[in-house]
């Protein structure tokens, strides 16, 4: 196996409490995905002794103005603390808030002078936070289909920030999903950010499932990453088809080289 696989606990066996999942997928073998900190009972969350690879680093605040970007300094300076506790490996951003289903608060139609300049340094100041704490952000694609609105969303926006930037502590959530709805061309883009990657994560479209219920080729995705010389983590943020154990085998099926 070429990578660290990992998949996302909330979106699978969603009758189950979040540390049932986590134990599970540890049994599995997977590492694991977090998003909604709020939720969650971190006491036995931290008792699951599961590799935590990745968790939403900010529950407030945007990139695009100035009130935003202080709102998300302070809101990464908590979550910064629970990744801490938790031993996240990775604290995740976006350019702006997400909201029920993923829609952006506010949508964002245009941008305003100033707006990549300020992200910019917001981005940096980020850095700051987590070379002080010993922690890796990344910033995520998404895509505009899902995520109307959202600022700084495109695989191309999220590359140009963060090589922009280029601080160890800034890596970019290369989330393949979004990138297939977005732009496709999927092993271009692969290249494109392969210095600055912190993790991929996948999920097949239609449908955002496992791996092999859609309509793109992951074991040569997979293949293609490992020629290029990535031999880092892999999250599954994708829901299952029908039974979640035997998602979770395809996943690592497809991405086993």
């Amino acid at each position: 196996m070429s990578f660290q696989l990992a998949a996302c606990a909330e979106m699978l066996w969603r009758d189950r409490p979040i540390e049932w999942r986590a134990s599970r997928l540890k049994e599995m073998g997977f590492g694991v995905g977090l998003w909604n900190l709020p939720a969650w009972n971190l006491d036995a969350l931290e008792k699951t002794g599961a590799t935590f690879t990745i968790m939403n680093g900010y529950l407030e605040g945007r990139l695009t103005d100035a009130d935003g970007c202080e709102m998300l300094l302070a809101s990464a300076t908590e979550t910064a603390k629970v990744g801490k506790r938790l031993g996240v490996h990775r604290l995740n951003l976006h350019g702006t808030g997400l909201g029920d289903m993923g829609i952006p608060i506010p949508k964002i139609g245009a941008f305003a002078p100033g707006m990549e300049q300020r992200a910019h340094d917001t981005l940096n100041r980020i850095c700051d936070l987590a070379e002080a704490e010993g922690q890796v952000f990344t910033l995520e694609n998404l895509n505009p289909i899902d995520h109307p609105g959202c600022p700084f969303g495109s695989t191309a926006e999220v590359l140009a920030l963060v090589a922009a930037v280029n601080r160890p502590q800034l890596r970019i959530n290369l989330d393949l999903y979004h990138t297939q709805i977005g732009e496709g061309d999927l092993i271009r883009w692969c290249e494109a950010c392969l210095a600055w990657i912190g993790e991929v994560q996948v999920a097949d479209n239609p449908g955002r499932c496992e791996p092999g219920t859609g309509e793109v080729n992951w074991h040569g995705v997979a293949k293609a990453l490992k020629s290029m010389g990535y031999a880092g983590p892999v999250g599954m943020e994708a829901f299952a088809s029908g039974d979640p154990e035997a998602a979770l085998e395809a996943f690592r099926t497809a991405f086993t080289i």
